[in-house]
């Protein structure tokens, strides 16, 4: 017990005090006994610990007041919800994760800086008490301000942290948070998505969700009293959809809904309610507001899943909240401050109409004009369904500087990177499409709608495009470590360890089998290849430039042939005869998993003649059993079974056949462990007589099945004849009956 570093024993009923052999296990980090009904005063040596971080102590009967001291590592203490009293101590700070709502503390001017709105959310809930200002309030939770049918949903996006609560300037809502997810890093506690959410109009209303690993508040303050309609908004944008039958659709978040203290919603599943993840649903209850407050409760009761699809997917989480009264309010709703005496009304009314009518036949005009002026550019949207995000292109000029050559990042073969700060602050990289798309705008739209909604931990996420004119620009987020091409083989000044290369190899490989077998539509990326790889900035690494080969003619881009890719990472079949199934990016992760290995390019003249080709150099190092010379020199340590496992997949996926190659997903459970590395018995043959025909791939481009289908069987029987000796991985786990949701060339 003494090496304990976690206790958790939340919501299981607890009474009496604080046992004080808490206190011995000098190892303990978190420990969580809130939900309970523990009783007594908080020992002091409790907030002494020299390892103690996290303590969670809300929701208890806890009385008399709090510690005056306590050690330098603790840093979130939630105590919410007792029965606590006296002064504040003097090291509260701002840059402790606190969360003291519901108690009964003596408040000063002091704490009150420190702790701002506290004194809304004691146990009186003070603020506008007894004289009410407001009758409604409408929260875009976890995002900024928006307008959504009419309704302004004010911004709800501050770091609550994992103990934290926040007042609005206008004391007329609060939110409060308290829980740790256990495996997963989110400080903002906030789910974003881009995916366009069905069965609602306002799909923008979607894109942010408030989360919480344990409890989640929401308060309306200074209401008057009286019935009220709760409306509150949820979508699952975190899980997968059931219908592919992936693992990560397994995912259920479930948790209950408590209004005013009484539960309304039990075992409430988003999903399962709406039909489906990216679906939106409303449920609306009645409240009775009597002493001017209104809560609002997301509660987890420890059910659901807990790790799917990654660790720490669980608990509340809501899009929006919007309540109005079911009565005809006497309160204006003004924000304090602002009323001015009731002998001024008349006056301030009879001037305000006349302006304000004025103001809007102008406003119309102005819109009207506007829109007469535009050129056919906006029509594109019109009959598009999921619609991505756009921006202006003088709003990109002005985030860049006027795409000034500071700015730039790098350019590839689609065109320059900028870097950019938009207006509301976020930094990203725009990135300038060199040669107009083949397609029309409509189609264009369409593709980057697309993109927009494939989303994944290692994907770099598309924010948006602009279209004006001849102009195309897409906007991604920024990765501030750029690509892994310039990490390993450039002077970034950046030196990756073996644990990292790992990770990124296993990552990177994540990320294609999300693309070839989750997405939809299913991808092809076509030029996997390490300057594709970005790294942000804890050196997760992020596949960039997915699907773009798509919005281009192939006589227009960086590669002179039809077959968009990148010399020295091009699957043979692909480079020679245009064969494209998902196996050719199977090709270059193989290529990129040796480049990490080896921490050099796969072709480097400068080196003596049989190393020039790495490939070439890495098959006579294994067949003479010297695989372990090809690791990077520079690497201190590194670990030998987790070396031998990169070098088998490599190795395997560059085999010449596709067919030999195995699936993403196949990788990432060798890579993982989870399954034994394939074995590779003989050198691949990359000779022009190959057949390079692949039974296998769950997805291939249309123009590859009309060449098969164009084969000879003379042909087939030549190639067979010179198959090599490779274990078979094993064929695709995916039945596609059609090929008309792929996202590659040729379509």
């Amino acid at each position: 017990m003494s090496r304990l570093e976690s206790l958790v024993l939340r919501n299981v009923l607890l009474t009496g005090t604080l046992p004080s052999y808490i206190t011995e296990l000098q190892s303990l980090q978190k420990l969580d006994l809130s939900f309970n009904n523990l009783t007594g005063q908080i020992p002091s040596a409790l907030f002494n610990m020299d390892s103690l971080t996290y303590l969670f102590l809300g929701n208890n009967s806890l009385s008399g007041p709090i510690p005056s001291r306590k050690s330098e590592t603790l840093q979130t203490i939630d105590i919410s919800y007792n029965m606590l009293s006296g002064n504040l101590p003097s090291w509260i700070n701002s840059d402790l994760n606190l969360n003291f709502v519901a108690n009964n503390f003596e408040l000063n001017s002091s704490s009150s800086r420190l702790l701002p709105g506290l004194e809304c959310l004691q146990r009186s809930f003070a603020c506008n008490r007894n004289s009410p200002r407001y009758a409604n309030f409408s929260i875009k939770c976890g995002g900024p301000r928006m307008m959504s049918n009419g309704i302004v949903f004010e911004a709800e996006n501050q770091t609550l942290g994992a103990a934290g609560f926040n007042v609005t300037s206008a004391q007329n809502w609060a939110v409060s948070n308290v829980g740790l997810f256990a495996d997963r890093q989110n400080q903002l506690y906030v789910q974003n998505t881009l995916a366009q959410v069905t069965r609602t109009t306002t799909p923008e209303l979607y894109q942010t969700s408030r989360l919480s690993p344990g409890s989640l508040r929401y308060y309306g303050l200074g209401l008057k009293n009286g019935l009220y309609t709760v409306n509150l908004f949820f979508a699952e944008t975190a899980f997968s959809d059931q219908s592919t039958r992936s693992w990560r659709s397994l995912g259920r978040r479930i948790f209950d809904v408590y209004i005013q203290g009484t539960r309304q919603l039990r075992d409430f599943e988003i999903s399962k309610e709406a039909g489906g993840v990216e679906r939106a649903i409303v449920k609306n209850f009645t409240a009775n507001v009597t002493d001017n407050h209104l809560e609002i409760h997301l509660f987890w009761a420890g059910k659901g899943t807990c790790c799917t699809p990654e660790q720490g997917y669980y608990g509340p989480s809501i899009s929006a909240i919007n309540v109005v009264p079911n009565f005809i309010p006497t309160v204006s709703g003004i924000p304090p401050g602002t009323h001015e005496g009731k002998n001024q009304t008349g006056f301030i009314v009879g001037i305000t109409v006349p302006i304000v009518f004025v103001a809007l036949i102008l406003v119309f005009v102005i819109i009207y004009i506007k829109r007469r002026k535009k050129d056919d550019d906006e029509e594109v949207f019109i009959g598009i369904g999921p619609r991505p995000n756009t921006f202006s292109y003088a709003e990109l000029k002005t985030a860049t500087e006027d795409f000034s050559p500071s700015k730039k990042l790098g350019e590839g073969g689609f065109g320059p990177v900028f870097k950019g700060t938009l207006s509301d602050g976020r930094v990203v990289a725009v990135k300038q499409l060199s040669v107009a798309s083949h397609h029309g705008r409509d189609q264009f739209i369409t593709e980057i709608a697309t993109i927009s909604a494939v989303q994944h931990r290692n994907l770099v996420q598309l924010y948006g495009c602009c279209i004006e004119g001849n102009r195309r620009l897409l906007v991604y987020e920024y990765l501030e470590n750029k690509s892994l091409d310039q990490t390993l083989f450039g002077h970034s000044g950046l030196h990756l360890d073996w644990p990292t290369r790992f990770n990124i190899c296993l990552s990177v490989a994540r990320g294609l089998a999300y693309l070839h077998e989750e997405s939809r539509p299913r991808i092809v990326h076509r030029d996997v290849k390490a300057s594709n790889i970005l790294l942000d900035a804890e050196m997760c690494p992020k596949i960039s430039d997915f699907g773009l080969a798509k919005l281009y003619d192939d006589k227009k881009t960086h590669i002179s042939t039809r077959v968009a890719g990148t010399i020295g990472y091009l699957a043979p079949e692909y480079a020679m005869r245009g064969h494209l199934t998902e196996k050719a990016d199977v090709f270059g992760f193989g290529v990129v998993a040796l480049e990490i290995l080896c921490g050099r390019p796969n072709t480097d003249t400068t080196l003596q003649i049989d190393r020039i080709y790495l490939l070439e150099w890495a098959w006579n190092l294994y067949e003479n059993d010297q695989s372990l010379n090809l690791v990077d020199p520079t690497l201190a340590e590194f670990n030998k079974t987790e070396a031998f496992r990169v070098l088998g997949v490599a190795l395997l996926c560059t085999q010449a056949s596709p067919s030999m190659r195995p699936l993403m997903s196949r990788v990432v459970a060798m890579l993982a462990g989870d399954i034994e590395v394939s074995t590779v018995t003989s050198k691949p043959s990359y000779l022009t007589d190959y057949d390079f025909k692949d039974i296998t791939g769950t997805f291939m481009s249309e123009e590859t099945q009309t060449s098969m289908a164009s084969s000879t069987s003379d042909n087939t029987m030549k190639s067979n004849n010179n198959a090599v000796t490779v274990t078979d991985p094993g064929p695709s786990p995916v039945n596609v009956s059609g090929f008309g949701d792929i996202l590659a060339e040729g379509r």
